[in-house]
């Protein structure tokens, strides 16, 4: 397997958020390069630190720079398109949060990991399939086409198959559905090709909404089904306040833990009395913390998936 150094450029500050979004995504290997910690080393020594290693002396002075590495695939080119979300979201003085990648440009990396996407079947009634490879052998499989683009979702990574197949279990012909953390839209795709009847979808980034709408139209939703917004719940009450004009039979949020955590308050504005919470896209060693938070906001696990690293759980809200 190939294997792509991302850099991500930061501060000091950003050290301990970054590392603990990067334990989120679940990559576990973090190489610092921090020149406040090599110029303590320095002024430590007190003989001869002139000999250190030339190579090492551009960590005197500069950015704080943390490197990963992800494997060149789609499971790479997922945990990349995550990574960027999240830093994204970060809130606070912590440097540039620029991503750059050693020995290959974006786009040629970008398009080099499509080669390994191929059509595949999840649960028992979907087939998901890239824009740019045909469908065979489908048999009474819903074709679900996606092009992720920059976005989160191709189907491939745990917390979204282990999602669609939730779905598929729970839904029923005329659910209304709530998206958040949209990504791709594969999430909401798959939840009308199996009987919603209207999709809700929200994301913080405008370009995941774009593509989202995108994927939707590839996929011949009627565009008077989908209410599509680009925004914050959490910090934006306006936004909140539209979302939570009505309330949903199923809400999905497949993100990551610390935000579920954020987010576990509004919940209960979103899902009808006898509606579902679908979370996941929680490292599994994170899933009791964040089911603590969710269940003391009104709801009960009803059902717990885990696949590979990674937990979905599905609750029910407590009775009134």
């Amino acid at each position: 397997m190939n294997w792509t150094e991302v850099v991500i450029t930061t501060n000091t500050n950003g050290i301990e958020p970054i590392t603990g979004l990067l334990l989120n995504l679940g990559i576990t290997g973090v190489q610092i390069e921090n020149p406040e910690d090599f110029n303590e080393f320095l002024e430590g020594t007190q003989t001869y630190w002139d000999y250190v290693d030339e190579s090492l002396m551009h960590l005197k002075e500069g950015d704080t720079r943390m490197i990963v590495y992800i494997p060149e695939n789609v499971q790479g080119a997922e945990m990349l398109t995550a990574l960027k979300q999240s830093l994204s979201e970060l809130e606070g003085d912590f440097g540039s949060l620029e991503i750059s990648m050693k020995g290959v440009c974006e786009e040629d990396w970008e398009n080099n990991w499509k080669k390994f996407f191929k059509p595949f079947d999840i649960g028992e009634k979907l087939h998901i399939k890239p824009t740019w490879e045909k469908a065979e052998n489908t048999g009474d499989r819903k074709i679900l086409e996606i092009d992720p683009g920059s976005s989160f979702g191709t189907g491939t990574h745990e917390t979204t198959k282990l999602c669609l197949e939730a779905v598929e279990k729970i839904i029923r012909d005329g659910d209304e559905v709530l998206d958040l953390g949209c990504g791709s839209g594969i999430l909401s795709i798959g939840a009308y090709l199996l009987g919603a009847k209207d999709l809700t979808l929200v994301d913080i980034d405008l370009n995941s909404v774009r593509v989202a709408k995108e994927n939707l139209a590839q996929n011949n939703i009627p565009e008077d089904v989908i209410f599509a917004h680009c925004g914050n719940i959490i910090s934006d009450g306006e936004l909140k306040d539209k979302i939570a004009v009505k309330q949903y039979d199923i809400v999905m949020a497949n993100i990551v833990a610390d935000v579920l955590k954020a987010m576990s308050p509004h919940f209960p504005d979103f899902v009808k009395a006898d509606g579902t919470l679908i979370i996941s896209g929680i490292i599994s060693e994170r899933c009791r913390e964040v089911v603590d938070v969710v269940t003391a906001n009104g709801f009960y696990v009803v059902e717990e998936y885990e696949e590979g690293d990674w937990s979905c759980v599905v609750l029910k809200k407590v009775a009134a």
